[in-house]
């Protein structure tokens, strides 16, 4: 006597991109301590916060650091090397004076 058997698949099918989509329309938020100590003495403490979620959710919960960052934004590279143009000059003058 042989035994068969079904094969039942999911009626669901999310794709990695339904689920990459649904994670970074809403947002994931993953946070944790770790603490190392030696006789009740702590000797290190590690906070670990990662959000994971699209530009524009990350814009409307209030996090925007990367406008100001010239690593990411052309803007702020730009402001920062006007920045230290007008520095190096007034070092300059202030060397020229001496």
């Amino acid at each position: 006597m042989t035994q068969q058997y079904a094969v039942q698949s999911s009626t669901r099918g999310d794709t990695l991109a339904d689920i990459l989509e649904r994670v970074l329309d809403k947002g994931v938020v993953i946070a944790g301590d770790i603490k190392v100590s030696i006789a009740d003495v702590e000797l290190l403490t590690i906070q670990i916060r990662l959000v994971i979620c699209s530009v524009d959710k990350a814009k409307e919960m209030g996090m925007d650091w990367w406008v100001n960052n010239p690593a990411f934004c052309s803007g702020a590279r730009q402001q920062l090397d006007s920045g230290t143009e007008e520095r190096l000059a007034r070092l300059e003058a202030a060397s020229n004076v001496e």
